[in-house]
């Protein structure tokens, strides 16, 4: 190994140690004293409850980690959103699992914690996958209502959700395992069966203190809305529960009876391991996100074997495209190379931009994908489009359109990898998260914005100096350095995969060698849901 490689290797290992250290402090939730607090009411904390209920010794991804990261501040911050997404085996059969994490304001829903309750939904809806509830929420923070309740993608968009997934007839287990309240008490009892847990379970619209205020009536919240009520009084739930252990044993019980899912025939045989070490993707992936590398050298340590079938391999290459197989499965895989080619017309290519020649070989491989029912992987590091008049005369926004249409309109499953950059209009030709992506997760490399840094910094900073010139302000070496400084460190912020994943731009910030478990189970996942849907590209500009 060359000293390029060793130093590839420490940059990339002490950014996996960072996200090592960032997701040891989000399992922590609200905190300490907060889980001491639950524990002495005899309660799981939400990650105690996925643990118990998931099967054991089996795989599981977790969705949203960092969501939240770094908001609402002013609030006291909301870790991982206030809820906990997995996916995961209960008694072998694949779900995913919605936990309110009561030490984060009492399970209360911030916006983002609304944004991340409905991906779930959605994964749900797309792999018809059956989904758990594990309940335990205050309702609405009512501080930020305006940004959860009343719009399109708010709040109510769950119900509605739960009612769509009911016709569908994707299962739906629901267990109140502390507070269910206001609007919230809605989503259990719209859930197929519904479990609570004795003396900690409450469900109601409305709390003793709010029913006194409203109508008179003295009542505490357990007569009014807990476990024996609802379960021999009412009838709004189907089991009652002794403590949390028993409740999640119930739903192990009831997943467990769940009969078979018609499949949707993707190709799986015995899966192997890559026969080129993975661990040396953090030496081949450089420090520098400007650098050049060979992208055939990732995909060999991420495929079955390290086998790859390369798709008009000397045409486009600017694009990487084959078949491959990852944990068994087939996969068409769309990877932007990062190294300068020459191509066999003497011109020189810039790894990472999209030529014309790439964008028609991987609109036409997304194609043959679609036939064959293949899922397709992106592997996206890309500066965006080919510019100036060579490619503009040529066509490139023609072929550019193709391209987006061809990942809009492809029907087969689809897994996002931001491995590198992931800049401007080539996010969109890449399957970004605007392109439906069944999984769409990062590597602690990546960085997502509309323009690199330095040039996105250079053009906001001559903004900035026109503004203060206007204003009578003379800008020195040393003014224009320090506005330059300043942007450079802001838009580097906005350019982190941690930013994106806090906004649920992306799924999760992954280490590298975790990749082909994502792409595992998520096509597994996909599998649940046949696709009845015929490819067809539409209108396009030949």
């Amino acid at each position: 190994m060359d000293i390029n490689f060793n130093k590839n290797e420490d940059a990339n290992k002490l950014l996996l140690s960072e996200l090592k250290k960032k997701l040891a402090k989000v399992h922590v939730g609200g905190g300490e004293k907060r889980i001491e607090k639950l524990h002495a009411q005899g309660k799981m904390t939400a990650r105690e409850r996925i643990d118990f209920l998931l099967d054991p010794q089996a795989d599981s991804v977790e969705i949203g980690a960092f969501v939240g990261e770094g908001m609402y501040k002013e609030h006291g911050g909301c870790p991982s959103g206030g809820v906990i997404v997995k996916i995961g085996y209960i008694k072998g059969k694949q779900c995913i699992v919605v936990a309110n994490d009561a030490t984060v304001k009492a399970g209360a829903w911030f916006p983002i914690t609304a944004k991340k309750n409905l991906r779930a939904q959605e994964i749900a809806i797309e792999n018809r996958l059956p989904i758990i509830y594990l309940v335990d929420s205050a309702g609405v923070y009512l501080p930020l209502q305006d940004e959860v309740f009343p719009d399109k993608e708010h709040f109510g968009r769950i119900f509605r959700n739960n009612a769509k997934m009911s016709s569908m007839g994707i299962t739906q287990i629901a267990a109140v395992m502390g507070s269910c309240v206001a609007g919230g008490a809605y989503l259990p009892i719209m859930s197929d069966e519904a479990l609570i847990v004795n003396k900690t379970g409450s469900i109601f619209l409305a709390g003793s203190y709010l029913v006194k205020a409203a109508i008179g009536e003295d009542i505490d919240n357990e007569t009014l809305g807990g476990a024996t009520t609802h379960c021999e009084i009412s009838g709004v739930t189907d089991y009652k529960s002794e403590d949390d252990k028993d409740c999640l044993t119930t739903i192990q019980n009831i997943v467990d009876k769940i009969g078979a899912y018609t499949k949707a025939g993707f190709s799986k045989k015995e899966a192997a391991e890559p026969r080129e070490l993975q661990e040396e993707i953090y030496g081949i992936l450089p420090k520098s996100r400007a650098d050049q590398y060979d992208m055939n050298q990732i995909i060999e340590r991420l495929v079955d074997n390290s086998e790859f079938e390369a798709y008009k391999n000397g045409y486009g290459e600017s694009i990487i495209c084959g078949y491959a197989r990852i944990k068994g499965w087939a996969v068409g895989i769309v990877a932007n190379q990062r190294k300068v080619i020459k191509s066999k017309k003497g011109e020189m290519q810039f790894g990472g931009v999209i030529y014309s020649d790439s964008a028609d070989k991987a609109t036409r491989f997304i194609a043959n994908c679609n036939q064959k029912k293949v899922p397709l992987v992106f592997l996206q590091d890309v500066t965006g489009f080919m510019v100036g008049s060579k490619s503009e005369h040529g066509g490139i926004i023609k072929d550019g359109a193709k391209l987006v249409n061809a990942v809009a309109n492809s029907v087969v499953p689809k897994f996002t990898i931001v491995i590198g950059n992931s800049y401007g209009a080539g996010n969109y030709a890449m399957c970004g998260k605007a392109f439906d992506p069944r999984f769409m997760v990062a590597w602690p490399s990546a960085r997502l914005a509309v323009m690199g840094g330095s040039q996105a910094a250079k053009v906001l900073a001559q903004i900035e100096e026109a503004t203060l010139k206007r204003k009578g302000e003379e800008i020195t070496p040393e003014r224009h350095a320090e506005i330059l400084s300043k942007i450079e460190a802001s838009y580097d912020a906005q350019t982190s995969p941690y930013y994106a994943a806090a906004r649920l731009w992306t799924d999760a910030v992954i280490d590298p060698l975790e990749t082909r478990k994502w792409i595992d189970m998520g096509i597994e996942a996909a599998n649940h849901a046949p696709i009845d849907t015929p490819f067809n590209l539409g209108v396009i500009q030949v």
